[in-house]
């Protein structure tokens, strides 16, 4: 077993947050999941080892495409998931546009915990930065 995968979750809802740590803990292999209402304190969280960010789109402040180009001035490689519950295309595309990794809708159901640990798994996976990275059978 390798080192665990470092999620950074991003939302303004805090009990949306614990939800997403636990599931995501649950589905991937030694996972452990930082937690941040503001997209300011995610930037403040970066100066830890982090493998992947996950960032909800609507949020107070500065929004998730304004902290996924913030993390991209930072950190050009590091992978980066929007989980938003805004579903549009053209936030997608927008996101796609700015170097996103993914963007997921948040949806009903553990099925979207599942898909998200899947991708997250994978780009940390495809960066090189778990050798090891697995999610539980």
């Amino acid at each position: 077993m390798g080192d665990p995968i470092r999620v950074l979750h991003v939302d303004d809802e805090p009990d949306f947050l614990d939800l997403v740590a636990t599931m995501l803990e649950d589905e991937i292999d030694r996972a452990t999941v930082e937690r941040a209402t503001t997209a300011s304190e995610a930037l403040d969280l970066l100066e830890r080892r982090v493998d992947c960010v996950v960032s909800d789109y609507e949020m107070p402040g500065m929004d998730g495409i304004d902290l996924l180009v913030a993390v991209r001035d930072r950190h050009p490689d590091l992978p980066f998931v929007l989980f938003t519950g805004t579903g549009s295309e053209d936030v997608a595309s927008t996101a796609a546009a700015h170097g996103a990794t993914d963007c997921l809708s948040k949806g009903a159901g553990s099925e979207q915990y599942a898909l998200l640990a899947d991708r997250l798994t994978e780009a940390v996976r495809k960066q090189g930065i778990h050798s090891t990275v697995s999610t539980p059978s």
